[in-house]
C-alpha cells in the first residue's frame, strides 16, 4: 500500500466488521483510492465493485479487486517482477522533471524508475500483468521516496529510505473475481447515467475539502499514464491540473453538497455506509438527513424511501504534514497547528433492523435495541453488556487506547431514529 492522504487503515477492522454483520455478497467501493477498503471486503468473499476517477487507483482496483489470484500465473509474475528488478537505470522524464528538478526521488531510483517504466509499456502492454507490474512499481516508488506522504512538496533534506534501492515486489493479490471502473461517482450514480447496478453495501468515502487528490498525487498520475507532461512550480505538478476537467465538484464547498446527496441519494444498495470527518464542510446532522432519505436509481422511479441513519465516530490522529508545524520558504517554524486530532465518522444507513444488527456488531453492542425507558436512570452506563464477550478495540489510533464514547453517545439517537423509521 503507498503513504495515502485520507487512508481508512485504522477504520478497517470496524468496516469489516459491518460488511460481516450486514451478510453483505455484493458491495460497492465508490472512491476506493489505494482499494484497502475494497480488499477488505474482498477477503470476506464478497464480490467488489471499486471505482475511482484517478488513473492510479483505477490501476490498483485492477491489481487488487478485478485479478482473481487462482486465476493468474503465480510463476510468470514473478518472473517478471525480478526480470524488471534486474534492469539497469536509464535517466528520462522521472529523472530529469522529479529528480534533477524537484527532490521527491535519487538519481539512481529515479533513473531506475524510467527504465521500469519504460519495460513495462514495451514489454507487458495489453497482457494480464501489466497493471500488477504497474502497481509494483508504483508501490516500489513509494517506498523510496523523500515526501510526508502528498507529492505537493517534498522534505527540504533528503528522507532515510529515498537512499534504499528501489525494489518491485509481487503484488499480494486476492482470490476471487470482482470489478473495477474507471470514472466519475457523480456521472456513474446519475439517472442520467449507465448506472452501476444493485448492492448489497455501498461504501463511500468522498473527498472532504479542497485539497485534490489529483495534485497530491500527480507523480504517480503521470507514471500510469506515461505521457511526459508539461511540468509546472516547485512540486512539477502536471499542466493539466489547471485544467478545469481534472477539477473534482467534491472540492468545491459551493458544489460538494449537491453532488453528495446526488451520489447518496441515487446508490442502488440496501446498506449505505459512508466514511466523512469533523473538518469537512458539512456538519453531522446534515449528512445524516442527507443520508436518511433513499432516491431513485438509475432507470427507476423515485422513491424517497426513509432510511434509518446511525453514526459511529473515532478519535484519529491527523495528517503526519499537519503535525510537524507550519514553515516558512527558508524552512523557518512560523506558526503551531491548532489541534493534532479529529474526529472519523462512519454513517450508516439502511432499513431499521439491518442498521441496528450492524451497529451492535460493529460497535461491540453499544447500540441496544428499542426498549421501553427504564423506571429510573441508572447511576452510571455500564462499560459493556456483562455477558458480552470483549470486543476488539473498533480502531487503532497512533497512541493509546481505540475512543469508543462516539459508540456510546450515538446509542440512543440511534434508537430514537429506528424507532422513528419504524
Amino acid at each position: 500500500m503507498i503513504k495515502y492522504l485520507g487512508s481508512k487503515r485504522r477504520l478497517v477492522p470496524v468496516l469489516t466488521r459491518i460488511c460481516q454483520a450486514s451478510g453483505a455478497r455484493t458491495a460497492l467501493d465508490l472512491f476506493t483510492g489505494t482499494t484497502r477498503v475494497a480488499q477488505a471486503f474482498k477477503a470476506q468473499g464478497v464480490h467488489v465493485t471499486a471505482v475511482d476517477s484517478a488513473r492510479y487507483a483505477h490501476t490498483f482496483a485492477r491489481t487488487y479487486i478485478e485479478t482473481d489470484a487462482a486465476t493468474t500465473d503465480a510463476g510468470t509474475l514473478g518472473a517478471a517482477v525480478t526480470h524488471l528488478n534486474a534492469l539497469p537505470g536509464r535517466p528520462g522524464y522521472v529523472t530529469e522533471t522529479f529528480s534533477h528538478q524537484a527532490r521527491f526521488f535519487q538519481p539512481h531510483n529515479a533513473a531506475r524508475i524510467d527504465a521500469v517504466r519504460d519495460a513495462i509499456d514495451s514489454e507487458y502492454a495489453g497482457s494480464p500483468l501489466y497493471p500488477l507490474l504497474l502497481t509494483s512499481l508504483i508501490e516500489a516508488a513509494d517506498r523510496v521516496d523523500s515526501t510526508t506522504g502528498v507529492q505537493m512538496a517534498y522534505v527540504k533534506q533528503w528522507a532515510p529510505r529515498s537512499a534504499k534501492p528501489l525494489e518491485l515486489r509481487v503484488p499480494e493479490l486476492l482470490r476471487g473475481p470482482g470489478r473495477a471502473i474507471h470514472g466519475d461517482a457523480v456521472e456513474l450514480t446519475s439517472s442520467s447515467g449507465p448506472g452501476l447496478g444493485h448492492f448489497d453495501l455501498a461504501y463511500l468515502d468522498p473527498p472532504y475539502n479542497q485539497h485534490r487528490y489529483f495534485t497530491n498525487y500527480h507523480v504517480w498520475e503521470t507514471l500510469v499514464a506515461w505521457d511526459a507532461p508539461e511540468a509546472y512550480g516547485v512540486a512539477r505538478k502536471r499542466l493539466d491540473a489547471r485544467d478545469p476537467s481534472t477539477r473534482s465538484v467534491f472540492n468545491s464547498k459551493r458544489t460538494m453538497p449537491a453532488a453528495l446527496a446526488s451520489v447518496v441519494q441515487s446508490v442502488d444498495c440496501d446498506l449505505l455506509v459512508l466514511s466523512y470527518n469533523n473538518e469537512s464542510w458539512l456538519e453531522l446532522q446534515e449528512l445524516e438527513a442527507m443520508c436518511s432519505i433513499q432516491g431513485s436509481s438509475p432507470g427507476t422511479p423515485a422513491s424517497g424511501t426513509q432510511r434509518a441513519v446511525a453514526t459511529l465516530s473515532f478519535d484519529s490522529a491527523r495528517y503526519v504534514g499537519a503535525r510537524i508545524g507550519i514553515f516558512d520558504p527558508s524552512g523557518r517554524k512560523v506558526g503551531r497547528v491548532g489541534h493534532l486530532s479529529n474526529q472519523e465518522l462512519v454513517v450508516i444507513a439502511g432499513a431499521p433492523a439491518l442498521v441496528r444488527r450492524v451497529v451492535e456488531v460493529a460497535g461491540g453492542g453499544a447500540a441496544a435495541p428499542p426498549a421501553a425507558p427504564p423506571a429510573a436512570p441508572p447511576a452510571a452506563p455500564p462499560a459493556a453488556p456483562p455477558t458480552a464477550p470483549p470486543a476488539a478495540p473498533p480502531v487503532a489510533p497512533a497512541t493509546g487506547a481505540a475512543s469508543n464514547a462516539g459508540l456510546d453517545a450515538v446509542a440512543p439517537g440511534l434508537v430514537d431514529r429506528l424507532q422513528q423509521a419504524t
